[in-house]
């Protein structure tokens, strides 16, 4: 009889989460079990659909004359993104994300009304993000040095549906050419043994 070796303390499930910005060149906080410090700002509440982290690749495979399989392939593509639905869409931080603006213009006047415009011309607005996993003593952070939101959805406002911005995340290479530093908390993988 085959034994099959499982541990489920090496199993994940995002039964929590959250994401923070911060100003390029900003620091990662390290370690996801730690309360990251007053230099990044929170996003706030995120859906029940959660973090959900892309990878989109391409590749080129190269086939010898007379085989009809490839004998080596390249990865010509190779890009990572996150995607979250941000639901605290009064955060000024989250509005600032959504319109490509700073904080600071969304001060209210002395009667509290804020008022922006959009441009018809948005420039980069890449910054620092931070995002954490959590279930239980499983705790996984993602540090993109450079990322910037690359895609946002339509927004509906109606009676039964929470309005959300929901964003795709693209993370660029920084000097060093890595897109996201990875800092987990997680089981130690059993030694496997044979039996």
């Amino acid at each position: 009889m085959v034994n099959i070796d499982r541990a489920a303390d090496l199993m994940e499930v995002g039964a929590n989460g959250a994401a923070w910005v911060a100003p390029l060149g900003t620091a990662s906080p390290g370690d996801p079990a730690l309360q990251p410090s007053t230099l990044w700002l929170p996003i706030g509440a995120i859906s029940d659909d959660g973090l959900v982290q892309g990878f989109d690749e391409d590749s080129q495979e190269y086939t010898p004359w007379g085989y009809t399989s490839p004998v080596r392939t390249t990865i010509t593509k190779s890009l990572r993104t996150f995607k979250i639905t941000a639901w605290e869409t009064m955060r000024t931080t989250v509005r600032s994300l959504q319109y490509r603006i700073p904080v600071a213009d969304l001060a209210p006047d002395v009667g509290g009304l804020t008022t922006f415009a959009e441009t018809a011309s948005p420039i980069p607005d890449r910054r620092v993000w931070w995002f954490v996993v959590l279930d239980g003593d499983t705790q996984l952070g993602f540090y993109c040095p450079e990322a910037e939101i690359s895609d946002r959805s339509d927004v509906t406002h109606k009676q039964d549906e929470m309005a959300g911005f929901e964003w795709t995340i693209t993370a660029y290479p920084d000097e060093a050419g890595n897109t996201v530093y990875h800092a987990d908390r997680v089981a130690a993988t059993p030694a496997y043994t044979g039996s």
